[in-house]
């Protein structure tokens, strides 16, 4: 049985699992203490739990514990890891290099960085989504104290050659920031072995609550200073004040314990059921466009085009289906993703495009009904499109 609608929109969020939820229950009623409050058994209960949480998160990712902060969100762990790192290291440069394809949390703290005097480089990508790495190596100076690239993309999947950019930042004596938000769960993570030296992550891309993020700040070869952007009581070792969100934090290492185990099964998964949906797309519409890498990419991501019918016209034919055509954080802009201009689309591939986000709770039958009403609906809209019979004119 289908329930409707169904849901596409995993990039976006992710319904809690009952396995995070059942470990955070606890936390909210009788281990509810604060973790600062060290005077009495309930404050050393729930601190045990946050370092426990801390522990097996550090762990998933190959870093010590003392490397993470709890944050609100993966867009505060991007805030503190950015301005962190420019206030605390301007003596030694001003340069920071992104991509133009970045998060809008990245993309707006650096726009940010410029009007207090830092210079910015925006480097462009290729038409897959693709950073160019000699680009890069072209662009980092005397000057550069950051690199700040994502790990995976959240509207086209397409996922960065983290390890080559983390190996040339550490040979050229740079910071290498990457948000890795939607890979996290997706994809395995060593930041020592990849030579990160700051990563953004959450809980609510992975099935577990909103709210709580982390970020992970390298403490040794090199050790990375950054300045606290929230003034407090100098919580997280003095990286971010604010009374700890524990049933979050807890929610959070349950969500990544979950998603490890689960992974090699979930991406296997996920990208039959995916590349399915590609296939079927192809085969049955003329004029659609894959946009981002097949190649390299997360194996829940479809971003589509299917020319001569608007984006969200689509959408709004398809209210069965929850859908999206951009960023969750962006969804206020009637303009074309930033995202997708920087991949140099011409118009009619801009306007078309949609996002399929499969997760964890995506079945076989729903991938089948997204397939069939898509079908439908753009088959529907391009014959009443007079731009579209005009076209098929021409090609007869």
């Amino acid at each position: 049985m289908i329930h409707k609608p169904v849901y596409m929109d995993y990039h976006a969020t992710t319904p809690v699992d009952k396995r995070v939820l059942d470990a955070m229950l606890p936390y909210f009623t009788e281990r509810f203490g604060n973790p600062a409050s060290r005077q009495y058994s309930i404050g050393w209960i729930a601190e045990e739990g946050v370092e426990q949480a801390r522990g097996a998160i550090a762990k998933t990712i190959a870093a010590a514990s003392k490397e993470i902060v709890f944050t609100s969100s993966s867009t505060e762990s991007n805030n503190l890891a950015i301005k962190g790192v420019a206030e605390a290291w301007r003596q030694k440069g001003n340069h920071i290099i992104t991509l133009q394809t970045e998060h809008k949390s990245v993309l707006d703290v650096c726009k940010r960085l410029e009007k207090s005097g830092f210079q910015v480089t925006y480097l462009p990508v290729k038409e897959d989504g693709m950073l160019d790495l000699q680009r890069l190596y072209d662009a980092i100076t005397s000057e550069t104290i950051l690199v700040s690239i994502l790990y995976a993309n959240n509207e086209i999947g397409t996922i960065q050659p983290i390890s080559e950019i983390g190996k040339m930042c550490k040979e050229k004596g740079v910071f290498f920031h990457t948000d890795a938000t939607q890979a996290i769960g997706y994809l395995p993570i060593d930041v020592q072995a990849s030579n990160i030296d700051l990563m953004s992550f959450n809980a609510h891309k992975i099935y577990g609550p909103k709210g709580v993020g982390a970020l992970f700040v390298r403490q040794s070869n090199p050790k990375v200073k950054i300045s606290m952007q929230m003034d407090g009581g100098g919580h997280e070792r003095g990286m971010r004040s604010g009374t700890l969100n524990v049933p979050g934090i807890i929610g959070l290492a349950k969500a990544l314990q979950v998603a490890s185990e689960l992974r090699e099964l979930e991406v296997k998964r996920l990208s039959k059921l995916r590349d399915e949906m590609y296939k079927s797309f192809c085969s049955e519409l003329e004029d659609v466009f894959l946009n981002g890498s097949m190649a390299n990419r997360l194996p829940h991501n479809l971003n589509m085009s299917f020319l001569h019918v608007d984006s969200t016209t689509l959408m709004m034919s398809l209210k069965d289906i929850a859908l999206s055509n951009g960023s969750a954080c962006s969804t206020a802009d009637p303009e074309p993703s930033h995202v997708l201009k920087a991949l140099r689309l011409h118009s009619d591939r801009l306007h078309s495009a949609i996002r399929f986000g499969l997760g964890r709770f995506t079945t076989e039958d729903e991938a089948k009904y997204v397939i069939t009403r898509v079908i439908e609906e753009v088959t529907k809209l391009r014959k009443l499109s007079p731009y579209y019979q005009k076209e098929l004119e021409y090609a007869h």
